[in-house]
Order: structure tokens, then sequence, then C-alpha cells
């Protein structure tokens, strides 16, 4: 199980850096880099869980019940982090769509690690 974490981590990395970079040549002003590169902390940290819950599920042979409960969880926090990012004052454009990017980016990946 570690080895499938290490390299759905490393290829979250790279597809998130990837989508990152673009979203920093799109926003050029710095707050709503600061909201990409927030957006790009919380899409690894919450897709990292995701990932080892869908990998728990796919072990029992549930792999869709499990992926699809980590879509559910990514939907659920891009909706409280569209409520946090007014709160605290992050361009909500930048924020939420980086965010919405890096989840969907990041979900493509997970099914061909779930049974390595």
């Amino acid at each position: 199980m570690a080895r499938s974490v290490g390299l759905y981590l490393l290829a979250s990395l790279v597809a998130i850096g990837l989508a990152g970079a673009a979203f920093a040549g799109i926003y050029g002003a710095a707050e709503d880099r600061r909201a990409v590169l927030v957006s790009a902390g919380i899409a690894l940290v919450v897709q990292a869980i995701a990932f080892v819950v869908a990998r728990l599920f796919a072990r029992g042979g549930n792999g869709i019940a499990g992926w699809t409960l980590g879509a559910v969880v990514c939907l659920i926090a891009l909706v409280i982090y569209g409520f946090v990012c007014r709160a605290v004052g992050l361009p909500a454009n930048a924020a939420l769509l980086s965010l919405a990017t890096f989840f969907f980016l990041t979900e493509l990946i997970e099914p061909p690690l779930l049974t390595v």
C-alpha cells in the first residue's frame, strides 16, 4: 500500500505543479497566485486522504465505491472552501477554479493506482 500511495502522491504533485504553473501564468496578481497555492495544498491533502480511503475500499473489492466516496469528499471540500475563501478574503475565482482543476486531475490519476 505504501508504494501505491507514494506513486499517487508523486503523480499528484506533478499534475498539481503543472496545472498550478498554468494558473500562475493566467492569474498575474499576487493575491490570485496565493489563492492557487493554497488550493494546491488543500487539494494534495484532501486527495491523499481520499486515495487512502479508496485504496482500503479497493482491497475489499469495492474500488468504485471508494473512488465515489473520494469524489464526494472533494465536492464537499470544494463547497466548504468556497465559503472559507469569501470569509478570509481569497479571490474566489482563482481559488475555486484551481481547486476544482486540481481535484479533477488528481481524480484521474487514482484508478490505475488503486490496485497497485
